[in-house]
């Protein structure tokens, strides 16, 4: 499975770090072997050799849970290009009216979405367009699942014109996550399904869509990002 860049030096670290100590492990570990198991008696092992392995466990625990953390799968991305897809992995924390004034310009939809330390936590555009807007703005590390955090959190948001209407993606640090990366810049075209950031650890995503737009999520869901349908365009009643 792909590895987001973003992991690979945590990773690194990691196995760096358990080789070090599966190496002092065995240089401590030369023992009489028992003869009828075939290994060391733990009474042969020496202190230093048991907080060595017990150091060399976790680095190794450590390191797989990291390139597990970072993985960043390929979506399935709906055929219907008029779906919104998720632009975060994780379950839906509510669905509520908004005013959204910074880029959708008023009554909006939104959406928002819990990413636990388990879910993939690379973000993927919701729909095809431009970005016409980006804000970095710092701030709390409240739960994620908290409702002020869409107020307080450090977050980074994103506005994507599309051709029927506006949509905002905001990325909100939690508790635990201390960093956002957005990789999209104003003036660039993105593509429903491709990447544009990823937030460390766990963490929120959301969504504003225009309000007359087609919700096709319930609160409760669980999204794989890229992949979920979360609503559906269409053009603003007259």
């Amino acid at each position: 499975m792909k590895i987001a860049r973003e992991g690979i030096p945590f990773a690194a670290a990691g196995v760096f770090l358990a080789g070090i100590c599966w190496a002092g492990v065995w240089l401590l570990g030369r023992a009489p072997v028992d003869a009828a198991s075939g290994v060391v008696p733990p009474s042969e092992w020496g202190f230093g050799q048991i907080l060595l392995q017990l150091a060399a466990w976790t680095f190794s625990i450590l390191a797989i849970f990291v390139l597990w953390f970072f993985r960043d799968p390929e979506p399935s991305v709906p055929t219907d290009d008029q779906v919104v897809v998720a632009p975060g992995q994780g379950k839906v924390l509510l669905i509520e009216n908004a005013e959204e004034t910074d880029f959708i310009g008023g009554a909006a939809k939104k959406i928002s979405i819990f990413l636990s330390v388990f879910d993939v936590h690379v973000q993927r555009s919701p729909v095809s367009g431009t970005v016409d807007y980006k804000i970095y703005r710092p701030g709390a590390y409240a739960v994620a699942w908290a409702d002020k955090a869409s107020e307080d959190n450090e977050q980074a948001s994103l506005g994507i014109t599309t051709e029927h209407g506006r949509v905002l993606v905001r990325q909100i640090a939690g508790l635990v996550a201390r960093r956002i990366i957005t990789d999209a810049a104003e003036g660039d075209t993105v593509t429903r399904g491709r990447r544009f950031g990823l937030i460390r650890f766990g963490s929120r995503v959301d969504l504003f869509l225009p309000a007359h737009w087609e919700i096709l999520c319930s609160v409760g869901d669980r999204l794989t990002v890229g992949s979920s349908p979360m609503a559906r365009m269409r053009a603003e009643e007259t």
